[in-house]
């Protein structure tokens, strides 16, 4: 039986995995997410999210995808993993992530291009719909890949962008957007999205307990650990779902009631740093 199931729970509550279910939304996402819809609503083009490793990007992510979707107006585009050596490699990317069909049978790179662009005006002025693209990792780009994106970008009717570039990046992205000529001036949105706060670190203790189905009286969690958690994770959302995890896996396998402060430290003292 899963360690979970002993404890009552219908779900692993700490997973690692990106699940928009388990997502909780501290001030700083929620302020991203506002700040992102407001971009992407008004159509202004490139939005930069960074953050450090750990800070649930990749998880927001997947909530944006959720919210759009379904919507008829948008046409939303992910690439999770944005290496490519070279310019053509990138290209090739963007015409299977926009379901391009190309005409020429070994096409070149301007034929990609010129396909993209065609993809654009048709798809965002011709059936205004807006057109998202947001890439996860995004401080995997190269130089050659952010021009692409920057040339991307300069289509437009004379009211909005056609193409809503959304990179969410660690911050070492930012200093490789300066060596791009022209594109920091393009950013409409830049929000770097900084930990929990100790209350949200016991909030999101709570939301995840409960949405992996735990409604007990009391919580799994003491205020000594709740403490002891923020001491040791900073706020970090990764950190906090690890250090939860083997906290509720050691609950189960030592048949205790509740995490305690204790048993806190003791996974603290045994982490490999």
């Amino acid at each position: 039986m899963s360690y979970f199931k002993v404890l009552g729970l219908d779900k692993e509550p700490f997973s690692t995995s990106p699940d928009p279910h388990f997502f909780y939304q501290s001030q700083e996402h929620q302020a991203a997410i506002t700040r992102i819809m407001i971009e992407i609503r008004l159509r202004r083009g490139l939005s930069v999210i960074l953050g450090d490793i750990g800070i649930g990007k990749t998880t927001l992510s997947r909530k944006l995808f959720q919210m759009l979707k379904e919507r008829e107006d948008i046409i939303f585009h992910m690439i999770l993993d944005p290496t490519y050596d070279t310019e053509e490699l990138f290209l090739e990317s963007l015409i299977r992530t926009f379901a391009i069909e190309l005409v020429k049978q070994s096409p070149n790179l301007l034929d990609y291009k010129e396909a993209i662009k065609k993809y654009l005006f048709l798809k965002g002025a011709e059936e205004n719909k807006t057109i998202v693209l947001l890439i996860d990792e995004a401080q995997k780009l190269n130089a050659l890949s952010l021009e692409v994106l920057r040339i991307l970008l300069n289509y437009e009717t004379n009211e909005y962008k056609l193409l809503q570039v959304v990179l969410l990046g660690q911050l070492e992205l930012l200093p490789r957007l300066r060596e791009i000529k022209n594109l920091m001036d393009r950013i409409s949105l830049k929000y770097i999205i900084n930990p929990l706060d100790e209350e949200e670190t016991k909030e999101m203790i709570g939301f995840r307990l409960k949405q992996a189905g735990y409604n007990g009286g009391v919580s799994l969690f003491s205020a000594d650990a709740m403490a002891e958690i923020y001491r040791s994770t900073q706020g970090y959302p990764r950190r906090i779902s690890m250090l939860c995890h083997n906290a509720l896996k050691s609950l189960a396998m030592e048949n205790k009631p509740i995490v305690g402060g204790t048993l806190i430290r003791d996974l603290i003292n045994k982490e490999i740093k």
